[in-house]
C-alpha cells in the first residue's frame, strides 16, 4: 500500500493519512449545517436556450417527490426521506497526497514551473504548461460562457482563473463543493455541494443570487459520497451523479442489507428549472463525474467497495442497473431475482480511484474527437495520471503521467485540456505543438 505526507512546499513519500481523515470529517461537518454561500460579483447571462419539455426516460420511484413550482427565487427540490444510516468507523481512505509540511523532495515545489513541466509525460507532440496555481484544494473546474475557467476548492470556495493564470476570488461559502457546470446558451453555474453529513444538494448562482435548486440528495458514506458530477445532456436537461449511502448497500456497522433511497447510487435527470427529478440510470457505488460525447452517448466513472475490486468505466444504459450494490464478497448480498446487471465498458485498477472525466469535442488534438479522458486521483502504484479511452468507450491508454493526484479535467475554448491536481493545487494545461 502506498501511502503519502508532505513537506512544505513538496511532497515526500511518507504515511500521514490522518490529516485526509480530518479534512473529510470536517468536509461532511457532522450534522451541521452548510454557511451562507456569499454572492457572486454580478454576470450578465447569455440568451437562455430553447429546451424540450420534460420526457419520463426511467420512470421515478412511487416515493419520489417532484420540485416544488418555482417561484421568484428558485424553490428547491426536496428528495424523499430515506432511513437515517447509523454512522460506523471511517473506513481507511483511498491514499492521496496531503498537503502541508517543510521541504521539496519526491516531487519538486509547488512553485516550480519548470520542474512540473518536465515532470508531465505525453505522447509526442504534446506539451504540459504550468497554467495557475490556487491557493486551496481544487475539485472540479469548467469553463464559464465568459471564457473564464471556475475551480471549485474542497474548502468551500469556487475562484475564476483568467487567461493570463490570474486567479481571483467569486464565491464563497459551500460545503465541499464538488461539481461545477453552466447551464448551456445562460450563465447559470451549477454547483454540488453537502449540507450535512446525511445532506447534499445542488445550487445555482445566476448573477448575484445564488439558490438552492434541490435538496434532500442522500449523503455520505464514511464522509465522502455525496452529490458529485453534473453534466448536461444533449436535451437540455441537467444529468448528477449521487453516490450510495454505504459500501454495498449495508446498514451500517452490520450485515444487513439496508433499502435503497430512491436518489441514492443512481444518475438524476434534472429539469432545466429543476421542476422534475428523475431517476435516468442506478447501480454507480460512486460515480464521481460524468460525460457526455458528442453522440450523445453518456459516461460515468465509478470508485469500486472497500474490499478492492476493480474500479470501473461505464457506458451508461438508461433504465440500467450498474451493479450497486450487488457484488460478490462474504458479506455482500445477491441481486433480485430478475435483475440483469449492465457490466463496465473498462475495469480499472482497484484503488485508483476515478474521478473527474471530459469528452474531447475540440479540434485541437489531431484525431481525438470524441475521445474520453479520465483522471485517477489515488496515489496507488498505477494511478496519479489521465488514461484516454476512444469514440465509443473503446479501448484504454495512458495520456498523461506525473501527477500528484489530478482529481479534474476540462477541454477550455482553445481546445486544450486544462488539469486540476488535488494534492498541489496546480492547474495544468495540455496542448498539441505538433
Amino acid at each position: 500500500m502506498k501511502q503519502w505526507s508532505t513537506r512544505g512546499d513538496g511532497l515526500t513519500r511518507r504515511a500521514f493519512i490522518a490529516l485526509l481523515l480530518i479534512l473529510l470529517l470536517v468536509g461532511c461537518g457532522g450534522d451541521t449545517p452548510a454557511g451562507t454561500p456569499t454572492a457572486a460579483p454580478t454576470a450578465t447571462a447569455g440568451a437562455t436556450a430553447t429546451l424540450p419539455q420534460p420526457q419520463v426516460i426511467v420512470p421515478r420511484p412511487e416515493n419520489a417527490t417532484a420540485a416544488a413550482t418555482a417561484t421568484a427565487a428558485v424553490v428547491a427540490t426536496t428528495a424523499p426521506p430515506s432511513p437515517t444510516p447509523t454512522s460506523g468507523p471511517l473506513n481507511e481512505p483511498v491514499p492521496v497526497v496531503a498537503k502541508g509540511g517543510a521541504s521539496c523532495e519526491d516531487y519538486p515545489c509547488f512553485d516550480d514551473v519548470a520542474g512540473w513541466e518536465a515532470r508531465i509525460q505525453l505522447p509526442a507532440g504534446f506539451q504540459a504548461t504550468y497554467f495557475a496555481h490556487v491557493n486551496g484544494t481544487p475539485t472540479s473546474l469548467t469553463f464559464g460562457p465568459d471564457g473564464q475557467l471556475y475551480v471549485a476548492l474542497y474548502e468551500g470556495q469556487i475562484v475564476t482563473i483568467a487567461a493570463d493564470g490570474t486567479v481571483n476570488p467569486y464565491v464563497d461559502g459551500f460545503l465541499v463543493p464538488v461539481a461545477l457546470a453552466f447551464q448551456p446558451g445562460t450563465g447559470r453555474l451549477w454547483v454540488s455541494s453537502r449540507v450535512s453529513y446525511t445532506e447534499a444538494q445542488v445550487s445555482v448562482i445566476e448573477g448575484s443570487e445564488i439558490s438552492q435548486l434541490i435538496g434532500g440528495i442522500p449523503c455520505c458514506y464514511a464522509s465522502m459520497h455525496a452529490a458529485n458530477g453534473i453534466a448536461f445532456g444533449p436535451d437540455g436537461y441537467a444529468y448528477l451523479a449521487v453516490g450510495a449511502r454505504a459500501d454495498h448497500g449495508e446498514v451500517l456497522n452490520s450485515e444487513v442489507q439496508d433499502e435503497r433511497h430512491p436518489w441514492e447510487a443512481s444518475i438524476l435527470r434534472i429539469s432545466p428549472d429543476g421542476r422534475q427529478v428523475e431517476s435516468y440510470a442506478r447501480g454507480f457505488r460512486n460515480a464521481y463525474d460524468i460525460a457526455w460525447d458528442g453522440s450523445g452517448r453518456l459516461y460515468a466513472s465509478d470508485n469500486g467497495p472497500d474490499f478492492g475490486p476493480p474500479e470501473e468505466f461505464h457506458l451508461v444504459v438508461p433504465g440500467g442497473e450498474h451493479g450497486y450494490p450487488w457484488y460478490v464478497c462474504d458479506n455482500c448480498f445477491p441481486p433480485p431475482a430478475g435483475v440483469t446487471i449492465v457490466p463496465p465498458r473498462h475495469e480499472l485498477l482497484a484503488h485508483s480511484a476515478p474521478t473527474g472525466m471530459t469528452a474531447y469535442l475540440a479540434e485541437q488534438f489531431p484525431g481525438y474527437y470524441n475521445n474520453i479522458f479520465l483522471t485517477l486521483w489515488s496515489a496507488f502504484e498505477g494511478a496519479q495520471k489521465i488514461v484516454r479511452f476512444g469514440p465509443g468507450g473503446e479501448g484504454m491508454t495512458d495520456f498523461a503521467t506525473g501527477f500528484a493526484a489530478p482529481i479534474d479535467v476540462t477541454v477550455g475554448p482553445d481546445g486544450s485540456l486544462y488539469v486540476a491536481d488535488f494534492a498541489t493545487g496546480i492547474i495544468f494545461r495540455i496542448s498539441y505543438t505538433g
